[in-house]
């Protein structure tokens, strides 16, 4: 008979063994540890707004891409563009048996005492396309924004000749998003282009208030040429509006040519580049969001402990200050590159 204390020595050999034995190196190369706490498999998934093409893009990819993944869902729920609504969504979320949760938060501030209690909770949560200025998260899928606003600067200011004016609808600067668009774009205008003039125009993800203020900009500076719009989505259909209105929408390279940048990727801004109504976006993976929103979900509920470094995906993982961030490519489309079946705005109807 083997005495009781070299019996549970071998009990935690053997659990440790099989431990080992089942950690194994997912795609991405990271290792599996304990499973999350809580038992759930369950994915929670709150939108963020319904007020964008790209968001509607996002949501309509959602299921599509947790069918293919096997993941069960809880919700989705919308916020609305709101932190307080997404603060109550994740609750309710939890309450409802999910075991991890994918948002992506709006305001970047305000949502670390939140992640924190989640974190606290054992949850881990997946944020998309932001990334919190605070608070624990497992992992951030998103693009570098920052690109966003460089890739916008360096074209504009070849396509202008490093002269002219530029209106730059801002998104909100409580979001990272917004700050990394806005402080690349200026940052890259004043040390390359000093000879271009920049309208910064805080329109907070609002369509209606970028329309207002091209309109005043217009009035008070009618040889504008050029505008970065950071969120297609929202700034599009209002841009377009007001310059119809003015007639002041003509072809790639007449001398009244107002060249246009978005960031987005959305099939109406790749309808508009073949038009000549606009000339370039950055395309957002839409459809890479949800489905590597989805997929670290699933690792953190199988207890996987992201490795950094290159992913199978095109992607790279590295280490943040609260987590990890897996950061997805993001090409700009022009003329020469906009029926590329590749870019996801050309698959989605």
């Amino acid at each position: 008979m083997i005495p009781v204390p070299v019996r549970r020595a071998v009990g935690a050999v053997a659990a440790t063994t099989l431990l080992i034995g089942m950690a194994a190196c997912s795609k991405d190369g990271s290792t599996a540890a304990a499973p999350a706490a809580g038992g759930s498999t369950s994915i929670g998934v709150d939108l963020p707004r319904a007020d964008s093409d790209f968001w509607n893009a996002y949501a309509r990819y959602v299921p599509l891409k947790a069918k293919e993944l096997g993941a069960t869902l809880v919700g989705p729920t919308n916020s609305q563009n709101d932190v307080q609504t997404l603060i109550s969504n994740a609750d309710s979320l939890v309450t409802q048996g999910a075991g991890a949760l994918v948002i992506a938060p709006q305001d970047t501030g305000a949502i670390g005492p939140t992640l924190d209690q989640m974190a606290a909770k054992k949850i881990p949560v997946v944020t998309v396309d932001t990334r919190p200025d605070s608070g624990t998260v497992y992992m951030v899928v998103r693009a570098d924004n920052r690109a966003y606003g460089q890739k916008a600067c360096e074209f504009l200011g070849a396509k202008l000749g490093g002269k002219g004016k530029v209106v730059e609808f801002e998104g909100a600067l409580s979001s990272i998003n917004g700050r990394d668009r806005s402080e690349a774009f200026g940052d890259c205008m004043k040390q390359k282009y000093p000879g271009i003039t920049v309208f910064a125009e805080p329109t907070e993800w609002d369509g209606s208030k970028a329309q207002a203020a091209l309109q005043t900009r217009l009035a008070t500076d009618p040889d504008i040429n050029g505008i970065y719009m950071q969120a297609g989505g929202v700034y599009l259909d209002a841009t377009l509006q007001v310059l119809k209105q003015k007639n002041l929408i003509t072809a790639p390279g007449d001398p009244r040519h107002i060249t246009i940048v978005s960031n987005d990727g959305i099939p109406q801004e790749f309808a508009a580049i073949r038009a000549g109504e606009i000339d370039a976006t950055v395309s957002q993976p839409a459809d890479a969001y949800a489905q590597y929103g989805l997929y670290w979900a699933q690792q953190a509920l199988a207890g996987v402990t992201p490795k950094e470094g290159p992913t199978d995906h095109g992607s790279t993982v590295v280490k943040i200050a609260n987590g990890f961030e897996d950061q997805l490519p993001a090409p700009l489309v022009t003329k020469d590159n906009v029926d590329d079946k590749s870019l996801w705005g050309n698959a989605t109807s």
